[in-house]
């Protein structure tokens, strides 16, 4: 062995990988570490006491008891990965490499923030008995016995997370009523005519759907909005948005941006030195699309742990860092549909649609200078599967057949 090669192995035996934030992108960030072949330790801090678990579940089978908890199956023993769940990380020291906690400072040799998003709350409603989220697995189990009981339930927000609660909800027997500040659903995400069938779906369900309503304020037992109406709430549920959790940062320096997300790079690092961020609390710069982007989904949670992973490598390694632009996606699951996208609309400019909106499978395309950058797929996985790869090319398609709901999208390429 080289007197260099030593130096590296004996640099990477004493380096320190610490992870704050023991969700899908802290918990994969360790995952990939190791796959990759780092052999240093590695820490995974938690603020909650849970062994780490996986989110898209709570909406769906535990909060319907169909499932204890949704732990991922990872052996970190196995890999010698170190946790310390139930800490609270309160400050960060980069000058230091130091992080302060609840339990005394940790030092770090690299550093890798994975904390993930925290829920809006509602305004005037913190202390209000029977006002929940749904963020943690603490949230889903305090709401199964108000699905249990049958409560009449009031849903602040017609987003993804708001229709796939109402949808359990429905499904649990309660009487629900979703009230939107918009004009319609997913207001801030779709524009109006591919969001209106999806307003339907609540009525279909037995859900009340009000938008335009704003909520007045939230009282034991019942919510009155801005116009004087007020609605019976054995449990009042609030979705209207998450913001990046970094608050906790405040003071230490790190670049973060008017929406609070962390300014990563696009290897994921950010502009303190040894800190990479990654999954919903880090924003990044999408050459495909020309923008940052910040995702608060899953499968972005899933593929930036790759990314900081082979990064941390390289900086060791000399090697060419690696680029974290992927084809934003996810999935929801509301009123009996499986609902998928993929891609980036901001900046299209023709919308083609295949199939109709009123049918129980349709698709959406997105298209700019003829190139596709998103679809949204109801019930047409292969749509999605096909449409997500065409983004990746950057393949130019032909719109008339791109309308035609009979052609695989893979064969409109020009």
């Amino acid at each position: 062995m080289s007197e260099q090669t030593e130096h590296h192995a004996a640099r990477e035996r004493t380096r320190n990988v610490v992870i704050v934030g023991a969700g899908m992108a802290g918990v994969q960030t360790a995952v990939a570490l190791r796959e990759a072949g780092f052999t240093g330790p590695v820490t995974l801090i938690g603020a909650e006491p849970h062994q780490p678990y996986d989110r898209p579940p709570l909406s769906k089978a535990v909060l319907l008891g169909k499932a204890e908890d949704s732990a991922f199956d990872v052996d970190f023993e196995a890999l010698d990965i170190t946790l310390r769940l139930g800490l609270d990380v309160t400050a960060l020291r980069a000058a230091d490499h130091v992080l302060d906690t609840v339990e005394g400072p940790v030092p770090y040799d690299t550093l890798v923030l994975a904390t993930g998003a925290e829920p809006i709350a509602l305004p005037g409603t913190e202390g209000v008995p029977g006002v929940h989220l749904l963020r943690t697995l603490d949230d889903a189990a305090r709401l199964r016995p108000v699905l249990e009981e049958r409560h009449d339930v009031v849903v602040v927000g017609a987003g993804w997370i708001g229709a796939e609660f109402a949808t359990a909800a429905r499904a649990a027997g309660c009487a629900v009523t979703v009230v939107e500040a918009a004009a319609r659903p997913l207001a801030g995400t779709l524009p109006a005519e591919v969001a209106a069938p999806m307003a339907d779906w609540y009525a279909e369900s037995g859900a009340e759907l009000l938008t335009d309503a704003r909520v007045e304020r939230v009282e034991p037992g019942r919510v009155v909005l801005a116009d004087g109406r007020e609605l019976p709430a054995g449990a009042v549920v609030v979705g209207i948005g998450a913001r990046p959790a970094t608050g906790w940062l405040a003071g230490s320096g790190i670049e973060r941006g008017a929406d609070g997300s962390i300014t990563a790079d696009s290897a994921l690092r950010t502009s303190l030195p040894d800190v990479y961020a990654v999954g919903d609390c880090a924003s990044f710069p999408s050459a495909r699309y020309g923008e940052r982007l910040l995702i608060h989904h899953w499968d972005n949670a899933l593929q930036g742990p790759r990314t900081a992973a082979a990064a941390i490598l390289a900086a060791e390694s000399g090697d060419p860092l690696p680029v974290h632009d992927p084809v934003p996606y996810f999935w929801s699951e509301q009123f009996g549909r499986f609902v998928q996208y993929a891609g980036h609309n901001a900046h299209a400019d023709t919308l083609v649609w295949r199939g109709d909106g009123t049918e129980a499978t349709w698709s959406v395309c997105w298209l700019k200078g003829g190139a596709l950058v998103a679809l949204l797929a109801v019930g047409r996985p292969r749509d999605l599967a096909q449409g997500r790869k065409l983004i990746e090319s950057g393949a130019v398609l032909d719109p008339e057949r791109v309308a035609d709901p009979a052609v695989p999208l893979k064969s409109t390429a020009l």
